[in-house]
């Protein structure tokens, strides 16, 4: 059996997939430090509360199940192939993470 590209990831950004798609919100937050900033296609969310907003709104609000299709590593940065799918955006993406002190501290969404 081959194993998952997510097996490859660091813990932080496996618990905000894992979560995601437990519909976790409590954990989803944990995965992200305090000054986390989430960039979505150039919209800047800064801070828990603000990436919390965003959960709610366009991640767990819209039932997102996030499947990993691909992990490559570039500099200090982790790239992410994704297949999302839910009541929001359905189809394929990269997710770019960095990570610091056991949580992520940046997730940038591109196509």
């Amino acid at each position: 059996m081959t194993p998952s590209p997510a097996e490859d990831l660091e813990p932080p950004i496996r618990q905000m997939f894992d979560a995601t798609n437990r519909e976790d919100r409590e954990a989803f937050l944990l995965a992200f430090a305090e000054d986390a900033v989430l960039d979505d296609w150039g919209r800047t969310f800064e801070g828990r509360e603000r990436i919390s907003d965003w959960n709610a709104n366009e991640n767990m609000g819209v039932h997102s199940r996030i499947e990993v299709t691909s992990v490559r590593r570039e500099g200090g940065s982790v790239l992410v192939g994704v297949e999302v799918r839910g009541d929001g955006y359905n189809g394929g993406g990269t997710f770019e993470f960095d990570v610091a002190g056991g949580q992520i501290t940046r997730m940038r969404i591109t196509g």
